[in-house]
């Protein structure tokens, strides 16, 4: 069993000879490859020396046909998308995006104005996709989250008040 991508993943290179396994890799290739063998050492697919071994080979690797051999045991899966290989057997997720707007929206309402509410819904979609995806960025979705809330409750709060101030202070006949 081969690695193999989804075809609209694949790049469009021409292939000479129809030989896939001597066409040379590119940093993204061995990027994929290292996400896949982290994946597979995560779920207890291989262990710390195999990996390790693994990974070694996938950065020194020239052709598909050496990645391909480095997974050819391994389950046909994709790397969960944003994790990249920073050092030799430490795989290290990005930040989710929307984890940082969600805490932008948050710390921005009390400079700009109102947006307790993005803050608020970008942070619930974050943590969803940090659940899916293994992303870095449950804390700033979760500052996020709060400060939008914080608002809308001194909103409610600002509001109950004048309201009941107004009902105080009209004139009795």
């Amino acid at each position: 069993m081969s690695w193999q991508e989804p075809e609209a993943a694949r790049p469009s290179y021409p292939v000479t000879g129809g030989d896939r396994a001597r066409i040379r890799a590119a940093d993204v290739d061995r990027d994929h490859v290292a996400g896949i063998l982290g994946t597979a050492y995560s779920q207890g697919r291989l262990s710390k020396d195999e990996y390790d071994e693994r990974l070694e080979e996938a950065w020194s690797s020239r052709t598909y046909g050496e990645l391909d051999r480095l997974i050819s045991d391994l389950p046909v899966m994709q790397a969960p998308p944003g994790n990249l290989v920073a050092t030799p057997g430490r795989p290290v997720a990005t930040v989710n995006r929307l984890a940082m707007a969600s805490l932008a929206c948050g710390v921005g309402q009390f400079l700009i104005g109102p947006l307790a509410i993005v803050a608020i819904v970008l942070g619930h979609s974050a943590r969803k996709q940090i659940k899916l995806t293994g992303e870095r960025g449950a804390g700033l979705a979760l500052a996020g989250l709060v400060l939008g809330w914080f608002a809308v409750i001194l909103g409610i709060i600002f509001i109950l008040a004048v309201a009941i101030g107004t009902h105080g202070s009209v004139p009795t006949q």
